[in-house]
Parts: structure tokens; C-alpha cells; sequence
């Protein structure tokens, strides 16, 4: 299912009593629902509106219609006090996420026309258009008592923009969980030996995110950059040619090595319908391998960018860090902790190995290294900083307990000197301050690496983990 394909599923609820008592009141009501159902189609998913529900038999009905047509997340509009028992029928059935919507018609009652109206009856039904909040006290309590998780947004039902953010942010974040829910992420090599904290659970990954994992034999990728299509190769040289600043010193071998090998990364991508990729590999024993895995790093950037994040060291737990980020368009760059600053009171972040390109500041620069530090084999590697202003960092992390959790923070990458040893490396400033935030932030168990994507996004990742059913935690 693509993920603007997805359905969002929309119920309001009434009180069935109330139709015959107030004239024009249910048709009111809908009028309103139907602005909110405008409001999400806006979004390019579809929606399935069951209109408004007023009785429990109705509650049940409208639930097996969301039920069969797949909802991946229910808006339910409190479009007036309604009944709780109303409300729980249809949302134990469902067994998807919901959003009570506590939207009122009207940021206020206009009180001198309301009490001019001179009929308490046509009041009362008036009254009653705008009193959304009435039930939602009564709904939070029976969900909870029958231990049902919901999100709440309160507001008004135009001109909100707070309200109408929150709803967005939720279909982004459903948007999200559908991509991850379909993800296929190829695993090449083997983990980088030694470092504990970067082996995972995969099952745990499948648990939370629906992830799958595609074993892959380094075999297959030296197989197809060995007979690579010449086209091809000439078609990656152009590519590379306008998607980085090529130094001086760049060899035009190298130029071509890196082009071959990034055509076979292309191929078994397409092969195996990858979304995502995590390797390593030190080609032990055979020149060949040595040199396949030294020039594979433009390629896995140039892949990066186009929406198929690669992580090094078979890093499985930030590739789904990363793959997040960049289904949110924040990009989503592999990186850890360089040095800290404490002069700019900023940490220097980066990462060897592939670089998110559509999230640098300028052009990311192409550079030859004789040495890949701790790692095999000689080749190009890229140098970029993130583009200065707000980033997100995001770390999936394995709890003691066994569970994956979500790490979050928000700082700015700021400009200013970088080390220039053709890494990605950038200069982030947080809210803490470099002391109190690396304490904050290790004191949770991250792992080595995180992504960090553009743009302040922890309130879309903490709703996406809301969403899948994970703990996120925010530093800052």
C-alpha cells in the first residue's frame, strides 16, 4: 500500500435524543464533520467517514465499516455530548489508534446574540453545538478504566492552527508508520566485530516497525558491480559529477571505481526492492572484497539521498533511525559524537562512510583518502556539514527491558570550523549545553550512533511512536 493510499478512518458521535428536541441541530453537526473530513482528504489519504454515530447499535456498525475498509488510524469528532457507551463499543472493535477531536465551532459563544435569541429551546440546541468538551471528560475515563490508549486534540474546528498542526502531524506520523510497516531493509556483511551496543533484536524490530530484513551475500554485489553495464557506469560518473564538489585531487579511476560500484549498489537495490541498507564488511582474505567494500561510500550516498538510507557498520537499529527521519523529509544522516567545543559550547557530530547530500550546507565534497580510519581499503569518501538552523536527532535504542525506544532531541546545527579529514561533520548547539546534554542523553543508553535529520520534528516522532505502540523519550 503506498503510503498516500492509506485510509483514515472518521466517526462522530451525538445523541440520538437530541435529533427530535432541537431542529437542524444533527444537520449542524454534520456540516462540521464534514469540514473535518475535507480537512484530512486534504492530506492526499482517503477517508472513510461513517457520518455521525448516536446509539450504540450504530457505534458497532460504524466500526465493522472501519474495520473492513483497513483505517490505519479514527478520528473520532465529539460533535456534541454523547454517550460513552457510544464511543467504546466501536473502539474496542477497532483496535487501532485514536484521536478524540474536541473541536468547537467557535473559538467562544457569542453570549449577547445567544441570550437574545429569546427561546431557551432554540439556546439550548445552540448551547449545545458548542459544547464538544462536554463528553470528552467521560470518554477519557471509560477508555482508560478499559485500558485503551488515546490522543486527544482540543481546539477550534477553523482557523486553528494549532489544532489543525496536531491533526496534520498525526496523519504524517500514520503516514510514516505505513512506511516503516512496509519497509524491506537489506542486510550486507556482518556487524562491525566488537561493538555490543549496536546488535539488536531484528524480531523486535519486525514487533514494532513491521520491518523485513533481506540477508545478503557481499557475493551478489561484487557479482553485479563485476558486470556492471558500461551505460550505466558513464550514466553514475555524470550523476556524480553533479551531485558533489569533486576535489582536485579525486583521480578519474576513482572517479569511475566508485561510479561502477555505486551501479551495482543501484542494482541490488532494485533486485531485492530495498527501502533501506545496513553494511560492513573488512573483505578479509581477498583483494577483490577489499576493494569493493573501499568504494562503496559514494554510492550509499547517492542512495541516501534518494530515499534509501544507508547505515555503516550494519548499524540496523539507525538505518530505521534514519529511514524515519527521512520518511518525514528530514533527511536522516548517520552520525555520533566527534568531540565537543567547550569554548562555542557546541559538539562536533559526524560520521565516515555515506552522508545524507540533500541535507548539506552547499555542496558535499568528494575526497580521496589513503586511510578509511579502523576500517579496510583506501577510496573516495564525502565531507559535508548539515545545513545550519534546526535539526532533530533521533536514536532507536534497546532498552534494558528488551524494548525499542525512541531518543529525541532537538538543538540547530550552527556554522563554523569543522575537522576537514573527509567525514561528514557538522556543529550542533543545544538548549543544555554540551555539559548537561551529553550527560542527558548517554544517561539513556543510545548506542553509538544516531541520525539527525533538519527541522524540529519531536512532536511528529513522539506521535509516530504513539502511533507503533513505543515508548519516546525527549532530552531536550
Amino acid at each position: 500500500m503506498s503510503v498516500n493510499n492509506i485510509k483514515i478512518g472518521l466517526f462522530g458521535i451525538g445523541l440520538e435524543t437530541y435529533w427530535t428536541q432541537f431542529d437542524g441541530l444533527r444537520d449542524r453537526l454534520l456540516g462540521y464533520q464534514q469540514i473535518i473530513a475535507d480537512s484530512i482528504a486534504q492530506h492526499g489519504v482517503g477517508v472513510v467517514n461513517c457520518g455521525l454515530v448516536d446509539n450504540p447499535i450504530a457505534a458497532q456498525e460504524a466500526a465493522g465499516k472501519l474495520k473492513q475498509e483497513d483505517v490505519q488510524l479514527v478520528f473520532l469528532y465529539v460533535s456534541t455530548y454523547a454517550l460513552s457507551a457510544t464511543v467504546l463499543p466501536a473502539v474496542q472493535k477497532l483496535n487501532v489508534p485514536v484521536i478524540v477531536l474536541n473541536l468547537q465551532p467557535e473559538a467562544a459563544i457569542d453570549y449577547a446574540r445567544f441570550n437574545a435569541l429569546g427561546d431557551r429551546t432554540k439556546m439550548t440546541g445552540d448551547w449545545l453545538a458548542n459544547c464538544q468538551a462536554c463528553s470528552v471528560p467521560e470518554i477519557a475515563n471509560v477508555l482508560l478504566r478499559a485500558g485503551i490508549g488515546f490522543h486527544q486534540v482540543t481546539g477550534v474546528l477553523q482557523n486553528d492552527p494549532i489544532a489543525q498542526t496536531e491533526i496534520s502531524d498525526w496523519i504524517e506520523a500514520a503516514k510514516v508508520a505505513e512506511t516503516m510497516r512496509t519497509s524491506r531493509i537489506g542486510l550486507l556483511g556482518h556487524y562491525y566485530s566488537g561493538m555490543l551496543d549496536i546488535y539488536s533484536d531484528l524480531t523486535n524490530h519486525s514487533k514494532y516497525f513491521g520491518s523485513h530484513f533481506e540477508f545478503l551475500e557481499m557475493a551478489e554485489l561484487q557479482h553485479l558491480r563485476a558486470n556492471a553495464n558500461s551505460s550505466a557506469v558513464d550514466k553514475k560518473v555524470l550523476q556524480i559529477r553533479e551531485h558533489f564538489d569533486i576535489q582536485p585531487d579525486c583521480s578519474e579511476s576513482e572517479i569511475r571505481r566508485s561510479a561502477q560500484t555505486a551501479a551495482a549498489l543501484d542494482a541490488i537495490v532494485s533486485v531485492h526492492k530495498l527501502t533501506a541498507l545496513a553494511y560492513f564488511g573488512n573483505g578479509t582474505g581477498d583483494e577483490t572484497y577489499v576493494d569493493l567494500i573501499g568504494s562503496v561510500i559514494v554510492g550509499n550516498s547517492m542512495l541516501t539521498a534518494a530515499g534509501v538510507p544507508v547505515a555503516g557498520e550494519y548499524e540496523v537499529k539507525n538505518v530505521q533511525a534514519m529511514k524515519i527521519l527521512d520518511s518525514f523529509g528530514a533527511g536522516g544522516s548517520f552520525t555520533e559524537f566527534y568531540a565537543l567545543d567547550f569554548n562555542d559550547d557546541v559538539i562536533l557530530m559526524g560520521h565516515d562512510g555515506p552522508g545524507h547530500i540533500k541535507i548539506a550546507e552547499g555542496k558535499t565534497k568528494l575526497k580521496p583518502l589513503k586511510v578509511y580510519h579502523g576500517k579496510t581499503g583506501h577510496g573516495l569518501s564525502v565531507e559535508m556539514s548539515v545545513k545550519s538552523g534546526p535539526v532533530t536527532l533521533l536514536s532507536v535504542i534497546d532498552a534494558p527491558d528488551g524494548v525499542l525506544r525512541l531518543l529525541i532531541a532537538e538543538g540547530e546545527s550552527v556554522p563554523g570550523p569543522i575537522l576537514e579529514i573527509g567525514n561528514t561533520n557538522s556543529r550542533y548547539r543545544f538548549s543544555l549545553g554540551v555539559r548537561k546534554f551529553i550527560d542527558a542523553w548517554c544517561s539513556r543508553g543510545p548506542a553509538h550512533h544516531c541520525a539527525v535529520g533538519v527541522g524540529h520534528i519531536a512532536d511528529k516522532l513522539e506521535k509516530f511512536a504513539a502511533l507503533i505502540g513505543m515508548k519516546a523519550v525527549r532530552v531536550c
